[in-house]
């Protein structure tokens, strides 16, 4: 349908399609409950017009099957679209377990993007056709908006929060990468190219980058440098939490609150600890606000990740 339509964007995702086949329903719906009721307004004012003056119209006797039949098929139709839309939103909230997780920092006015191997881009996206792929977005600065047409993937990216989007490219080729919000002076620029590879090709791009540092390593680099290992130890004297095996487990707060360890818990512990302070520990924790940037918070976040599947390797072995 896109390639008929110049005006509809091409369709390069698994999610693509679902999407536009809701859209095309919507679309038919409308159209038929347009063309009834202004062709019903037209017919019934023809039909039924006043032919003299002093003609009146007849009363009308209940119709209880019409009266059933206008508010049964709404309702179906209603529940059909609420059912199907609800489905299409689990399955863009919930990537794969085994997608391929790239991080991506919006900020005035560029995408900053690294891949789970370290490879950093800017305004680019380079990915093999047919592997699913999960992003983890946020904003140094404003709120700005990931918006790829062709996937039809569109997500909000919030500074001081983490939201996720995911895609599966079905079709090799360049597409658009676009800011769909107002985001300051430069917002018109604020664009770049998702590039979907075949497998082959993607792997000769990889191997023609420079060495890359991954990111776990490079926040485990930065984790010794800010002097984090001095209070999160391993041994009974610790001053703050173990972090192996933390990331994914519930914790209790000072206030008895039960949280997740998740990305944004994390970051809201290296910004502003007192916001979470855990129980049994004394709130020592500095701020590191200003001191790191996104980027770096990512990487420290990964390194803790990496603590954790370590963790749970190591039990299962």
């Amino acid at each position: 349908m896109g390639a008929v339509l110049p005006l509809f964007p091409p369709v390069a995702s698994t999610y693509a399609r679902q999407e536009d086949l809701l859209f095309y329903f919507l679309v038919a719906v409308t159209l038929f409950f347009v063309l009834l009721i202004f062709g019903s307004i037209f017919f019934f004012a023809v039909r039924y017009r006043r032919r003299t003056p002093d003609e009146r119209a007849q009363p009308t006797r209940p119709n209880l099957p019409l009266e059933v039949a206008w508010t049964v098929i709404p309702l179906v139709i209603a529940l059909v679209i609420f059912v199907w839309g609800a489905k299409l939103f689990f399955v863009a909230m919930r990537p794969p377990a085994q997608a391929v997780e790239v991080t991506v920092v919006g900020k005035q006015w560029m995408w900053k993007i690294q891949h789970a191997d370290g490879t950093r881009e800017i305004n680019a996206l380079h990915i093999p056709v047919g592997t699913p792929i999960k992003l983890i977005l946020t904003s140094e600065d404003v709120i700005h908006d990931f918006f790829v047409p062709a996937f039809r993937i569109k997500r909000d990216v919030v500074p001081g929060r983490y939201t996720t989007a995911w895609f599966e490219a079905t079709t090799p080729g360049t597409y658009h990468l676009f800011c769909a919000q107002y985001c300051g002076t430069n917002h018109a620029a604020m664009i770049g190219s998702v590039v979907v590879m075949e497998p082959a090709d993607y792997e000769r791009w990889v191997r023609a980058r420079t060495s890359p540092v991954l990111p776990a390593s490079a926040g485990a680099v930065l984790f010794q440098r800010l002097g984090c290992s001095s209070c999160h130890q391993t041994n009974t004297n610790a001053k703050a939490p173990a972090l192996a095996g933390l990331f994914g487990q519930q914790v209790t707060l000072a206030d008895s609150r039960q949280v997740t360890a998740d990305m944004d818990f994390l970051r809201d512990h290296i910004l502003t600890p007192g916001k979470t302070p855990v129980a049994g520990y004394p709130q020592i924790m500095p701020t590191y606000q200003g001191q790191v940037s996104e980027e770096q918070i990512l990487e420290l976040i990964a390194y803790v990740r990496s603590l954790a599947r370590a963790e749970r390797s190591q039990g299962g072995s």
